[in-house]
């Protein structure tokens, strides 16, 4: 089959975009080099659109919180990664989560049936020079491609690490010390198969001298060691290893992750000191993840130290913490308002590589370049989404709103909403997200594609 446009990338953006575009007729060639002989050091499977990381698509509460607001969005433009997400969804308290191989399988399948997508195992070394073309190759772009994509923006990729959180098999986590509870018992927004509605977390109960002996535990513990190349390397706050945590004071985690505010032990009636969290990866509830422990200690001190977590003494794990670098572009400075590459105007960027920071935020920017591309296409001109709407705030922060010597991934939040002064504080997110729904409903009356 000949194509319309290439996209390079078969991840959640690369994905997204390609549906948005062949529901609208475009043919697509999805070019995606793992199945193709060649692997990444995160990904442990060939499956398009595969989670790497957190199995979390983080609050699906679209009243007071932005990443809420953007899944809202995100439906209503047929989202596929939505879609397919709704499909693998898994209990997570107000949050959406889902089992990740179903998630994967699903946005494969229907890529896969759509007659106007071919997908091809290719691994793409450089940037094509004619043809429409979207690059979603992500924060782990292949060595030669990166290459390439250095020479054509004259800039130097900007990289920071990005830590895997382990998993636990369920049945090898000691109930008889751990309960199950969401915080403050904040119901569910998912009603799945779960052992008690709205305790949607296991929760590992630490006393004070627990919680001294596992933070020191985690400043002593065995570190990968980093190449002299990496060493400078920054890490992005939302995704920070827990060991770093540590070593920003004795409180950071106690505030942070292991918070216990909301927990009550059902064998003391109190908080604990500190709590070691436990989110459902999978449908089946076999696995669960550990919140906020993504790491860079070794596999050897990860078993020796989590096994002191109380209820995971005799802990199996089905995948260890890992860390890999990632890499994105300083799209301030080298991207349009559509996405496209300045100096080379047939080719957009979307997702990670951007520099936008999380599943949700990477899929709707590659939603907005499968739109941006459809309309180009067609021979029109998409107007960008409000910045109102999180869909604009996101896109204008990639694409000139951010500072560009500063430039580092970002996931969506009210900070890059135009702002409410004249709104009280305690109002201000229902503000934000009801002027949102307002303006981006406008915009979607006035028509997906918009002439300039």
């Amino acid at each position: 089959m000949t194509h319309d446009i290439h996209i390079i990338g078969g991840g959640l953006a690369g994905s997204e975009a390609a549906w948005q575009l062949a529901r609208r007729g475009f043919r697509v060639r999805l070019s995606e080099m793992r199945g193709g002989g060649d692997g990444t050091p995160a990904h442990q499977t060939d499956g398009l659109a595969e989670l790497v990381c957190s199995n979390s698509f983080r609050s699906d509460d679209d009243e007071k919180n932005a990443v809420g607001l953007l899944h809202h969005e995100m439906r209503r433009l047929d989202s596929l990664v939505m879609a397919a997400g709704e499909v693998a969804r898994v209990p997570a308290g107000s949050a959406m989560a889902v089992d990740r191989d179903v998630f994967s399988a699903e946005v494969e399948h229907r890529l896969t049936a759509h007659e106007n997508i071919t997908i091809v195992r290719e691994r793409i070394d450089s940037l094509p020079e004619a043809g429409l073309t979207i690059v979603a190759t992500g924060p782990l772009t292949a060595a030669a491609l990166a290459s390439s994509i250095g020479r054509a923006t004259g800039q130097d990729s900007l990289a920071f690490f990005d830590a895997i959180a382990p998993i636990v098999h369920r049945d090898s986590i000691d109930m008889d010390i751990c309960w199950f509870q969401s915080r403050w018992d904040k119901n569910s927004s998912f009603a799945g198969e779960q052992e008690e509605a709205g305790k949607d977390y296991i929760n590992c109960p630490m006393n004070k001298d627990e919680y001294l002996a596992f933070h020191q535990g985690l400043l002593d513990g065995d570190k990968t060691e980093f190449k002299e190349w990496e060493a400078s390397t920054p890490y992005f706050e939302g995704c920070m290893p827990v060991e770093v945590m540590a070593s920003r004071g004795l409180d950071t985690l106690r505030f942070g992750p292991m918070k216990p505010v909301g927990l009550d032990d059902p064998r003391t009636g109190r908080w604990p000191y500190a709590v070691v969290q436990l989110r459902q990866d999978n449908r089946l509830g076999t696995l669960w993840n550990m919140v906020g422990f993504q790491t860079k200690l070794k596999h050897g001190a990860q078993v020796e130290l989590f096994r002191t977590i109380p209820g995971l003494q005799d802990a199996e794990f089905a995948r260890l913490g890992g860390l890999h670098r990632n890499t994105f572009l300083n799209a301030p400075v080298v991207l349009d308002r559509q996405l496209r590459l300045k100096d080379a105007g047939h080719i957009r960027f979307a997702g990670q590589i951007t520099g936008c920071e999380g599943y949700v935020e990477s899929s709707a920017i590659g939603l907005m370049a499968g739109l941006m591309a459809a309309a180009e296409l067609a021979g029109e001109t998409l107007m960008p989404p409000p910045r109102t709407s999180a869909m604009g705030a996101l896109l204008s922060h990639i694409t000139g709103d951010a500072e560009a010597e500063t430039y580092q991934p970002m996931n969506v939040n009210f900070g890059l909403f135009p702002p409410l002064h004249d709104v009280k504080k305690k109002q201000r997110k229902v503000a934000y997200t009801s002027r949102a729904k307002a303006e981006f409903g406008e915009w979607l009356k006035e028509g997906e594609l918009v002439p300039a």
